[in-house]
């Protein structure tokens, strides 16, 4: 579960440097990177600990870079997602990206619920249309995102003699073709040197 709370810790931090104010200029938007880790830890592990990594994440989060606001916007959010998941997850019809997209949904429905109480006023759902126009094209960033990884993970190993060579050379060899034959490899690289 630690190395989960700080991928979503690293991930959330790492979203606060992607300039999605110029393109949207909404206060408080996100792509919601760190929501993968909680859905994840909700396929995976169970419902006790990806709420377990939600609470610490919210948490450590409003402490390392937020304050009492981000808190209760994160964590009113990030619990009525992950109960909104494990509800819709019970769903058969329904895959991971269903629930995933139930899930942002309720994410931005309670930052307005939190928004609303802590404002002390009803016309902040008046910004819950662009939320969700905004929520649109995350989704659809992070469908790209796991579909990519999905397809990369996808191998069929085959025992083939590598004639000829020496270990070094076959092992340098398989890695490069794994490095150029998955687009998730080629786009991290990008983004990295991108952010460099």
């Amino acid at each position: 579960c630690a190395v989960l709370v700080a991928l979503a810790l690293g991930l959330s931090y790492l979203e606060r440097f992607l300039p999605l104010q110029i393109a949207v200029p909404l206060p408080g938007v996100k792509l919601g990177l760190a929501n993968i880790v909680t859905l994840m830890a909700l396929y995976f592990l169970g419902t006790r600990p990806a709420v377990t990594i939600l609470g610490l994440r919210c948490v450590l989060g409003s402490l390392f870079g937020g304050g009492l606001s981000a808190l209760a916007f994160s964590l009113t959010g990030g619990l009525l997602a992950l109960g909104t998941m494990t509800l819709a997850r019970r769903i058969p019809a329904l895959s991971v990206y269903g629930v995933s997209v139930l899930g942002a949904a309720a994410h931005n429905l309670g930052q307005i619920c939190a928004a609303m109480v802590l404002l002390g006023s009803v016309y902040v759902i008046s910004y819950l249309p662009f939320l969700l126009a905004v929520w649109l094209f995350g989704q659809r960033y992070q469908h790209l995102v796991t579909s990519l990884t999905a397809r990369a993970s996808r191998a069929d190993y085959k025992l083939v003699r590598q004639s000829g060579s020496s270990q070094r050379r076959a092992l340098l060899n398989k890695e490069a073709r794994r490095f150029f034959n998955s687009t998730m490899y080629l786009f991290n690289t990008g983004c990295g040197l991108i952010l460099m």
